[in-house]
Parts: structure tokens; C-alpha cells; sequence
């Protein structure tokens, strides 16, 4: 497959954007939609392209690069880079979200996450902002989000409400209404119903300090 082209169904399965991407390169947002389209830069530098292999997970050759200088050992190709977004979701009143710029990963055993039915592809992590679920969520907390789409179970999970990102415990409380619960009693149950929020994602794991 041509490596342009490769790049683009590879950028489409992770879930992130060309601009996005670009910018994790310190590069224009518009560069590798340029060299996708247009064929401008001919081939990716060294140093991007193996950024971007890691990233993505695939050996450089899949990128243009030679196989014999591929960055994927057989120890590397046991990790998969789980992108960190600078967005925040709001344990309080609520916040705006952000756009989804990725500035960083997290870098997750493959084998980890086979045993926790995840599949990396689908995953994100974002920061907690408030405290609205604390003791279980503290402010500065980044959560692993699982965004595949499955038939909704209750839980903890990411929620856009009236443009706002909230993560709150979601529990079903049957014909089409849910609560949107916090771990923190100060604040009161938030009731919808299924068309007044989006459900992004399912809270999977937490980092955070001590």
C-alpha cells in the first residue's frame, strides 16, 4: 500500500486527525494533509516518520521508510501509544470542551490491555477537571476512555450535556432517563433523558498522583 495512503487509513482507525498529528510533529496543522494530497513533502523525514510509526504502532517501512531500519523491535510492538488529548472533562459544574489536540501518549503493554477486553485503538485519555467525583476522581486525574461504541451499561463515563464535557456516573433509571451521578454528595443528581446527552465514552482506568 502506498505510504501516503497508509497513513491516512491508519490516522482514521486511531480516531485522529491530520491536524492533530501535524502538530504532534511541531509542524503546520496543514502538513500532512499536504503530503497525503498533494504529495508535498515527496516523503516524510526520518525523524517524523518514525515519531509517527510509534505512534501509530506500525513498522516505518508501512511509512515509507526501509525495512531494514524499521523502529519496530519485537519489544516495541508489545506496547501500543495511547494519545493524550488536551481536553478536559468537568467532576463539577461543567466545562466547555475543547478541541482534540493531541500533545502527548500514554504507552500501554498490548498484552495489558488484551486482558481488560481493550482494544487500543479506541482508547483516549483526557484530564479531570473539579471535584465533583471525588474520593474516586481527584482534579488533575487523567482518564482512560474507551470509546467504542456497545450497548450502554451503568458506570462511569465521559457525557456531553448542552456542549459541555462532564464525567459522572451514568445509571439508567429505565424508559429512555438517566441520572447523572456524582461520588461527591455536595452535588445533586443531574436527570436527563436519552436525547438531552451523548455518551463518549466508558471511564476504563485512571493515573493520577499520590
Amino acid at each position: 500500500m502506498d505510504p501516503r495512503e497508509r497513513l491516512g487509513e491508519l490516522a482514521k482507525g486511531k480516531g485522529v486527525s491530520l491536524a492533530a498529528l501535524s502538530r504532534m510533529l511541531n509542524r503546520n496543522p496543514t502538513y500532512l494533509q499536504q503530503y497525503i494530497t498533494k504529495g508535498s513533502p515527496k516523503k516524510l523525514e526520518e525523524g517524523d516518520r518514525r515519531v509517527l510509526a510509534q505512534f501509530l504502532g506500525v513498522d516505518e517501512h508501512e511509512l515509507g521508510g526501509p525495512k531494514e531500519k524499521s523502529y519496530a523491535s519485537r519489544a516495541d510492538r508489545d506496547w501500543v501509544e495511547v494519545p493524550r488529548l488536551d481536553v478536559d472533562a468537568a467532576a463539577g459544574p461543567g466545562a466547555a470542551g475543547a478541541g482534540e489536540e493531541v500533545f502527548d501518549a500514554f504507552r500501554f503493554s498490548r498484552r495489558w490491555l488484551a486482558e481488560q477486553g481493550l482494544d487500543g485503538a479506541q482508547l483516549s485519555a483526557i484530564r479531570v477537571v473539579g471535584d465533583s467525583m471525588e474520593p474516586l476522581l481527584r482534579e488533575g486525574d487523567e482518564v482512560l476512555v474507551d470509546r467504542r461504541d456497545a450497548p450502554f451499561r451503568d458506570g462511569v463515563h465521559v457525557v456531553r450535556l448542552d456542549e459541555m464535557l462532564l464525567v459522572k456516573r451514568v445509571a439508567s433509571k429505565g424508559g429512555g432517563r438517566f441520572s447523572l451521578l456524582s461520588q461527591n454528595l455536595a452535588y445533586p443528581p443531574i436527570d436527563v433523558q436519552a436525547d438531552d446527552f451523548a455518551v463518549i465514552g466508558r471511564v476504563v482506568w485512571k493515573s493520577g498522583r499520590v
